[in-house]
């Protein structure tokens, strides 16, 4: 009788400190999978806005160095510098600067361009790119977009006459992303070298 009541050791379960143990466990394993996992999709929508901070940077730069070396875009009026790109600086009826608004709309991606026109008025020009191929502007507006739902970029840029040899005009742009909270802020310059 005394062997019918023995447990073997072999058919014994697991005790609450072993199953509380384990628990632990899994828990302090799976906090960690989700803080990856939270880091990198952080990550990918900061290289996103990166990457699209690059290509406006990009597009502002080919668009200044497409004017003549005579034109008032381009040129530096007091030999020194012209624009800046901490502020909004407008100089002889020249915009040192502008904004970028992006929106996905059915498919189609919105870009909308703020600029002035002849007279000095701000006005917004909004192109439409559908996924057909097609692109199609909208009529200048005196009216700014919603910044809601919308990525809003901030263009700055300075021209830099004999900078870095005389004789040639360093040209910069600054890309800041305004409305999203991404840490580290998403700024993106570049620079580039013509006569």
């Amino acid at each position: 009788m005394a062997q019918s009541r023995c447990i073997d050791s072999q058919d014994r379960g697991f005790t609450i400190v072993e199953v509380l143990v384990a628990s632990v466990i899994l828990v302090i394993g799976l906090v960690s999978v989700a803080g990856v996992i939270g880091g990198v999709l952080g990550g990918t929508s900061r290289s996103g806005y990166m990457n699209q901070a690059a290509t406006l940077a990009t597009e502002k730069l080919e668009d200044l160095n497409r004017y003549p070396s005579a034109d008032p875009n381009v040129i530096v009026p007091n030999n020194i510098s012209a624009g800046s790109l901490t502020s909004d600086i407008v100089s002889s009826g020249i915009p040192y600067y502008d904004e970028v608004y992006f929106s996905p709309s059915a498919g189609a991606m919105e870009e909308t361009i703020e600029g002035l026109d002849t007279n000095g008025n701000v006005q917004y020009t909004t192109t439409t790119y559908t996924p057909g191929g097609q692109i199609t502007a909208s009529a200048p507006s005196s009216s700014a977009p919603s910044s809601s739902g919308e990525l809003f970029f901030k263009r700055r840029w300075i021209i830099e006459q004999d900078q870095p040899l005389t004789g040639v005009r360093r040209l910069t742009v600054l890309v800041s992303l305004q409305n999203q909270n991404v840490q580290p802020p998403v700024n993106f310059q570049m620079s580039l070298v013509r006569p």
